[in-house]
């Protein structure tokens, strides 16, 4: 529970002060009010300062079964407010149990449910906070909470494959780079004395000159260098908060050569699904085409949606305005089509939104597999690079005085 300072007054007319936990404000007034006491100023306390933030990332894992939990009680007559208190009090994770917690409280105050989950959207992700704001308006808020955690499991299923197969070369790139900074700025000087006769004598190769240059400048500056980088990397981070930036950074994901259309083609199944689901439970299209674009992830996608369903008149089609924006391949488009002409496009839409998951993994599963060979040739260049730049001069001397 979130604490409270408190200032208040006696009924004597002396000041109090202090800290007390409770669920919200009018849960202090009320223990204020048992203590006899006439509140003043009530405010949220505030946390010891902390060198690293408090981490409120929460597993997807955990969040869908929470989702599913909740799904089950409403499905079977539970009311929200006693769902959520369930919830509160089953919660093994002292993030969802603050969550959760703040969530029952405003929905308590009359706060909508989609509203209360967005004031976080740390841990209620996009995709979520449009699947319950479609439930709650048309009234399938059981269905959009179990469909939500069978896509937050898919997800997290197809993301713990990667990292399965990741580990490999992950370990071959850290490895591979701990070795070679070894090599480079602990290695390398014990010969600069060498270098320095060599090079009186007659010069030293290109390499050789490279490589003494990199090792001196990490051997200097390497802990500047790299106090540099975390601070880029976090400078970075917090800039990319705004939502200018991460429009930027989401037209330049879907451009990039390899990844860029596996973002894209993510972005798309996240879109067709969700607005499958919408369609299915009676949603109107404008309105489905509104909360399908926010739950895309990619904001030039859903910026191009937005601009799409600007265009769709009551008797105008959906497939026109999507092929205008240019995002949409064209076997996706062509399947729309089609499924609006035969009346069947919630079907169509999720049948296109499973095709394309499909097709994600088998792309990620042939990028993983090229990724080790690549490590390897890469971590084999850099350390052909170094030992050919340390004999080569050797190598000259040997041959000059033959």
């Amino acid at each position: 529970m979130p604490e409270f300072a408190y200032t208040a007054r006696t009924a004597t007319g002396q000041n109090a002060s202090g800290v007390i936990t409770a669920n919200n404000k009018r849960d202090v007034f009320s223990l204020l009010k048992d203590r006899a006491l006439f509140p003043v100023r009530v405010d949220e306390a505030k946390g010891p300062m902390r060198l690293w933030p408090k981490s409120r990332r929460v597993k997807a894992e955990l969040l869908a079964n929470n989702l599913t939990q909740l799904a089950d009680l409403l499905q079977n007559g539970v009311s929200l407010m006693a769902a959520l208190n369930v919830l509160v009090e089953q919660a093994s994770s002292e993030v969802m149990i603050e969550v959760l917690a703040d969530v029952r409280d405003k929905v308590a105050e009359g706060i909508p449910f989609d509203e209360a989950l967005a004031r976080h959207p740390d841990v209620f992700g996009e995709l979520t906070i449009s699947m319950v704001r479609a439930g709650s308006e048309g009234a399938f808020l059981e269905d959009a909470l179990k469909r939500t955690a069978d896509f937050l499991e898919m997800q997290e299923e197809m993301k713990g494959q990667v990292v399965g197969a990741m580990a490999y070369p992950a370990f071959l790139g850290v490895a591979g780079s701990v070795v070679t900074v070894v090599l480079v700025v602990f290695f390398v000087p014990k010969f600069a004395e060498l270098f320095k006769q060599l090079e009186k004598a007659g010069g030293l190769p290109g390499p050789t000159v490279a490589l003494l240059l990199i090792s001196d400048v990490l051997g200097k500056y390497g802990v500047f260098l790299a106090a540099g980088l975390v601070g880029l990397f976090f400078w970075l981070r917090k800039r990319l908060q705004s939502d200018s930036a991460r429009l930027m950074v989401d037209r330049y994901k879907i451009k990039l050569p390899a990844l860029g259309p596996i973002f894209l083609s993510t972005a798309l199944s996240r879109f067709c699904r969700v607005l499958g689901t919408l369609l299915q439970n009676g949603v109107p299209l404008l309105r489905a085409l509104e909360i399908s674009s926010d739950a895309t992830g990619n904001r030039v996608l859903a910026a191009a949606i937005h601009g799409s369903a600007k265009n769709i008149s009551s008797g105008e089609t959906l497939a026109r305005p999507l092929q205008e924006c240019g995002l949409f391949p064209k076997p996706i488009m062509a399947m729309i089509t089609i499924a609006e002409e035969s009346n069947n496009l919630e079907k169509v839409l999720i049948n296109i939104a499973d095709g394309i998951d499909r097709k994600i993994g088998r792309q990620l599963n042939v990028m993983v597999r090229l990724l080790e060979p690549s490590m390897l040739m890469i971590l084999g260049a850099v350390v052909l690079f170094v030992l050919t730049a340390l004999l080569l001069p050797v190598f000259e001397m040997s041959a000059t005085m033959g």
